[in-house]
């Protein structure tokens, strides 16, 4: 097993106790207000929010996530949306959840 340089393991340290990481893509959440169920559709969502960070499937249904967090200098930063679409295409459910944003 290689030793990790002692200049490497400083940077991994330092970069640590500084507390400044991001997981996730920013999306603008003006738009979220405008959602509708059974009348928004995927190219809505799309054109609002661009593509998702991540996609999957809940009960045999499309679901979208749009989601960001950071944190920085000990404090937590997040904000969430969830979109599930139905077998149309159009928004059947949603959630937003917002931290500090």
């Amino acid at each position: 097993m290689k030793k990790i340089p002692f200049f490497l393991l400083m940077v991994l340290l330092l970069s640590v106790w500084l507390g400044c990481a991001s997981v996730g893509k920013d999306f603008n959440s003006e738009k979220v207000k405008d959602i509708e169920n059974n009348i928004t559709t995927q190219l809505d969502i799309i054109d609002w929010f661009g593509l998702p960070f991540k996609e999957g499937n809940e009960n045999g249904y499309t679901m979208w996530t749009y989601q960001i967090d950071k944190w920085k200098l000990g404090e937590v930063e997040s904000k969430g949306l969830v979109i599930l679409f139905d077998d149309k295409n159009k928004v059947k459910a949603y959630r937003y959840d917002d931290s500090n944003y």
